[in-house]
Order: structure tokens, then C-alpha cells, then sequence
């Protein structure tokens, strides 16, 4: 289960849009507002915010999505928006809970006032936060399936909104262009052929980088808000360990291929003589084109099993290679973010 909320939203908009028929809506619980007619609805969660005026943001609106294979009972469901209000604080409060049914998935609006029934504000600091811890608790309590990240099979892009299709065109080209990347310069340059810019937010009038965004025409979206794998500290930590694993390969390479030469120069006196020894006990007592054939066929059988003798030992290199892994994991350093 997933906990996404909507900041700034006015309570007829928020009405209108989850009781339209297109959206296949269910009121399953209202508590304090008027179910039968959306404007009368929205009217009373007016009446109530309007005992507090200062309180600019009085309507709280989120939805709850399910995964495509989960459908559960009305009495579930309700009994999960009900927990999900109380934790994270809105209570003694008017509130209504719609179910949608005309996507894939089954999802949940959930619409509050923040001020509650006795006039008073209900604090919403961190709240969007709070929804979503709460959510994956909530996914435990019922055993539901857990979002661990992003399945492409089942998003439907034609029935996004052009934002949330352009969004998920961003996630889909960062997700396959990312493994191919050692550096953010490399990734930026793959991204500006897809049509996608790069974008830094600096500390102050410093050059130290804060935050990273990312435009698609009209479209700009923060790297944590495209996915949290996408957030400029994670993007540095996810290219830093490939680079520090590419240079750990390299320099055990290195070593192999300095072993192995050192192995071939101490062998390379006793391979002379042999291959001297074997000339003169070839050679014949009188010269001619015979004698020469001979000894270049001597020659040729040296160098073959030089080579041959020569040839990097597998066992050798695994067992090095091994060892490399075991030191890399017992002193790997610790990437500042």
C-alpha cells in the first residue's frame, strides 16, 4: 500500500474530482458531511474550516493505492483509512473515504478537514511523511503487498496525466542509462540525447551542490520526487561505489599480470638453456640446409612449451581474486554523501 498526499487543494475541488462518475467512486464512510450530493458535501466541510479563517490550508486530501491483485472488502478497507486518520492525528474531525475502482489498482480518497470539530486546527506538520511511514505499517498489520519499488509491467502510461507520463519517461530513462554510467557527467550526457536536462540546485551562492532536478520539456521534477534512488546523494553514492569497484578490478588485474611476469622472468634463464642445450645436441657435425631445419624445429618446440609452461594458472588468479574481495570488504571506505 502506498500513501501519496495532495497539499493546497480546496475542499469543492477535492469533492468534485473523486465523486465524478467517470472515476467509478463509492462512498464507503462519511462522518460530519453530507454523502448524497458532492456540492452540499463540500459545503459543510467549508462551513466547519470557516471557525478557524487564518487557517489557510484546511483541506486535507490523499489517496491510498493498493496493489493490482489486492482487493479488499469494503469493511477492510474502512477500517484501514480509519487507522490511517487517527495515526497520523486527524481526529474529532469531518471526513470522507471514496473508493475508485476505474484503474488497475484499488485506491482510496481520503479527504479530512483540519480544523476540527471544535475549532481548532489540526497540526499537519511533516504530515505527508507521516502518511507514509504509517502506510507500510498499516501494509504489515494486513499483510498486504508492500511497494518496494516501481513495476512498469503494471503502470498503464496512456491513462496517466501528461505530468505523471512524463515523470515515469524520466524514471525509465535514468533506470537504464544509470548502469552504464561512471560519473554524473556520463549520465548527463545520455540524458541531454533523450531529450532530458539536467539540473543542480547550489548551497547558497556557493558551488556546492544540494539537490539535482531533471526537465522534460515543460516539466521539471526533483530526483527524489522521480525516485528516491534518484536523489543527488543516492545518484553520487550509487556512481562513486561503481567507480571504486572498477578501479578495485582493475588494480587486482594488475597484480595478476605482475605476478605472472615476474613468474615468467625467473623461468625465462632456465627456458634458455634448455632451449641451448637442446640446439647443440640437434645440431649436426656438418653444416648445410638439413642442420638449419633441424635446429629451427628445435627452436619452435622450445617456444611452444615456454608458452605453453607460461599460461596463467585459473586457480592461481580465483584464489587472488578472492582474497581481493575479502580485503575490499573488511576495509571498504565509507562514501560521504
Amino acid at each position: 500500500m502506498i500513501s501519496k498526499v495532495f497539499p493546497g487543494h480546496h475542499f469543492y475541488h477535492a469533492v468534485r474530482y473523486v465523486c465524478q462518475q467517470q472515476k467509478k467512486p463509492e462512498i464507503l464512510i462519511t462522518e460530519g458531511v453530507r454523502a448524497h450530493d458532492y456540492r452540499l458535501m463540500a459545503q459543510d466541510f467549508i462551513s466547519q474550516a470557516e471557525l478557524r479563517p487564518t487557517k489557510k490550508q484546511a483541506c486535507f486530501h490523499s489517496v491510498l493505492s493498493f496493489h493490482p491483485t489486492e482487493k479488499p472488502d469494503n469493511d477492510t478497507l474502512v477500517a484501514i483509512a480509519k487507522k490511517y486518520l487517527e495515526g497520523i492525528g486527524i481526529t474529532n474531525t469531518q471526513y470522507a473515504i471514496v473508493k475508485h475502482t476505474e484503474k488497475a489498482h484499488l485506491h482510496l480518497h481520503v479527504i479530512a478537514n483540519m480544523v476540527n470539530n471544535d475549532g481548532n486546527t489540526i497540526r499537519d506538520n511533516w504530515i505527508a511523511l507521516k502518511g507514509k511511514k504509517l502506510a507500510q505499517r498499516l501494509t504489515d498489520e494486513y499483510k498486504l503487498i508492500p511497494a518496494l519499488r516501481k513495476d512498469l509491467k503494471l503502470t498503464h502510461l496512456e491513462a496517466l496525466s501528461e505530468s505523471e507520463a512524463n515523470k515515469y519517461k524520466v524514471y525509465i530513462a535514468i533506470s537504464e542509462n544509470l548502469p552504464h554510467c561512471r560519473t554524473m557527467e556520463e549520465l548527463e550526457k545520455r540524458l541531454h540525447k533523450l531529450g532530458i536536462e539536467m539540473q543542480y540546485k547550489y548551497k547558497g551562492q556557493t558551488t556546492e551542490k544540494q539537490g539535482i532536478s531533471f526537465r522534460i520539456g515543460s516539466y521539471c521534477f526533483k530526483g527524489s520526487k522521480v525516485d528516491r534512488r534518484f536523489s543527488l546523494g543516492n545518484l553520487e553514492k550509487s556512481l562513486g561505489l561503481k567507480h571504486y569497484q572498477a578501479e578495485e578490478i582493475h588494480h587486482a588485474e594488475e597484480q595478476i599480470f605482475e605476478s605472472e611476469a615476474n613468474s615468467a622472468r625467473h623461468k625465462l634463464p632456465q627456458n634458455r638453456l634448455t632451449m641451448n642445450q637442446h640446439a647443440s645436441l640437434s645440431a649436426p657435425a656438418s653444416g648445410g640446409k638439413g642442420q638449419v631445419n633441424e635446429m629451427s624445429k628445435a627452436v619452435e618446440k622450445l617456444f611452444e612449451s615456454l608458452l605453453t609452461s607460461e599460461a596463467p594458472h585459473e586457480d592461481g588468479a580465483n584464489e587472488f581474486l578472492i582474497e581481493q574481495r575479502r580485503y575490499r570488504k573488511k576495509h571498504k571506505p565509507k562514501i560521504r554523501r
